[in-house]
């Protein structure tokens, strides 16, 4: 672990972390310490006011964010990353949007919507799923099918629907309560539509497509920095499983019939876990840092070294789960105690293993 974040942050994060769960949204003391740090704006370039990180410490961030809650990491990654588009972005429009010291992107990777042009922009329609961190997003990303007046669908020269992606603002949207799942409660994943709003031309963009901002890391290839942002919440939480595991091991009433063989061999079982996690998380690392010096230094990446990275992705969240549920028997019924704090991660990494880019090992 990098230890990026400061002792009293991760205090006060552990402390409001029940609370935002119960509330299902992050705390507002928890926001605070996200709006001062620019949590939501990691990628936003410094000429649009952003902090100006890249990708390396950006994920080791999002690591230890994860190791301390879970909720708030997705939210964070979920947020900032479709914060991401503004390297694609009209740049007034992306100076406008980050002047907000709140400002809160949220959004959904699903076409769920439709974009008829007008004769000043588009008029929009559409309904999207598992929006993170939208009770607090001042800016959601919507993708959308282009049609004509008539209701048909504008195609390229493949003949397959045209897709755009739009920035929509709060007022736009309606936010539709549906985050009913029993992990990242204080996510606040919850849906939203839009209903025949109209929004200027400049509100569409589309990313690995033109990049509208001079400064590094906006071509790094989409599938690649989705997948290590997800799955190095995986890693983060599962550690965090296992960093409790030892903890209420010993606390379990039933800790006295448990002979000196049993408990030796509950050491070997979190020693290998630890083992097998740390070493997997080391391969991961090397691979991504290989590519993204790749993509600095040269311009390009290789497809071979993008393949490992998306291998390993996969191979480092299915092996998280699994050791974590490896684990889970020894813990006693405080894990199984809808609030305590290891069930509560155990909830959160359950839920968060179930995103599509990481579900097959392979």
């Amino acid at each position: 672990m990098e230890n990026l974040l400061k002792p009293i942050w991760k205090e006060t994060l552990k402390k409001y972390a029940p609370l935002a769960e119960a509330a299902g949204e992050l705390e507002p003391e928890i926001l605070e310490i996200v709006y001062r740090e620019q949590w939501f704006k990691l990628f936003v370039p410094e000429a649009y006011g952003g902090p100006g990180k890249k990708l390396p410490e950006i994920l080791r961030l999002e690591e230890e964010l994860a190791s301390v809650d879970g909720s708030l990491a997705w939210t964070v990654t979920l947020c900032s990353g479709a914060a991401w588009f503004a390297g694609f972005l009209d740049p007034a429009l992306a100076k406008e949007v980050f002047a907000d010291r709140k400002v809160c992107f949220a959004g959904s990777g699903a076409v769920g919507g439709t974009a008829i042009k007008t004769l000043d922009g588009y008029r929009i329609n559409g309904h999207w799923k598992y929006a993170s961190g939208a009770l607090h997003a001042t800016i959601f990303t919507a993708n959308c099918v282009l049609q004509h007046e008539d209701g048909t669908d504008q195609l390229d020269e493949n003949n397959e629907p045209i897709i755009r992606s739009f920035i929509l603002k709060k007022e736009e949207v309606n936010i539709l309560p549906g985050w009913s799942y029993f992990g990242l409660v204080a996510t606040g994943s919850h849906a939203f539509e839009v209903v025949n709003v109209e929004i200027p031309a400049n509100r569409s963009f589309r990313i690995n497509n033109e990049i509208k901002v001079a400064d590094q890391g906006f071509d790094y290839p989409f599938l690649q920095l989705a997948e290590t942002t997800l799955v190095v919440n995986n890693l983060g939480m599962a550690n965090h499983f296992i960093e409790l595991v030892e903890e209420y091991f010993y606390k379990r009433s039933g800790l006295k019939r448990f002979n000196e063989e049993q408990v030796a061999f509950f050491k070997a079982e979190l020693t290998r876990c630890k083992k097998e996690i740390a070493a997997l998380r080391t391969a991961f690392y090397e691979a991504f840092d290989d590519t993204w010096n790749q993509l600095i230094n040269k311009g390009k990446i290789t497809e071979a070294s993008l393949n490992e990275v998306s291998r390993l992705s996969r191979e480092l969240a299915h092996v998280a789960r699994t050791n974590v549920d490896r684990l889970y028997p020894y813990c006693g019924l405080e894990a199984a105690k809808r609030d305590s704090e290891i069930n509560r991660v155990w909830r959160d990494i359950h839920t968060a293993s179930q995103h599509a880019l990481l579900t097959f090992r392979f």
